[in-house]
């Protein structure tokens, strides 16, 4: 199962792009901190993140999500890769509430 729920503050403006197809996609990065139990103790977690949703009426989001906005999410984790060839670690949000 490949299934992701996240909190976190957004900390770059969210940008609307669309693809050459005609798909709008809203980017979003997010930073989560947190402690977390392990090995009988507490670790300090940090994870930066983008976020990636796809499809219609994204626009009502880029005046919603600004920077220390903090919001949930919810979706599948994918391998993009930039154009140097890096992979990375994509949250393919289906689901966004801001809290």
């Amino acid at each position: 199962m490949n299934r992701l729920h996240i909190t976190g503050t957004v900390c770059k403006p969210a940008k609307l792009e669309t693809s050459p197809s005609g798909i709008e996609h809203l980017l979003v990065t997010i930073e989560h901190r947190s402690m977390q139990p392990e090995a009988g103790m507490n670790r300090q977690s940090y994870v930066k993140l983008q976020l990636v949703m796809s499809g219609e009426g994204l626009q009502h989001w880029l005046q919603k999500l600004t920077v220390g906005s903090e919001v949930h999410a919810e979706g599948f984790l994918h391998r993009h890769e930039d154009n140097n060839g890096l992979a990375r670690l994509v949250l393919h949000a289906q689901h966004l509430e801001q809290i």
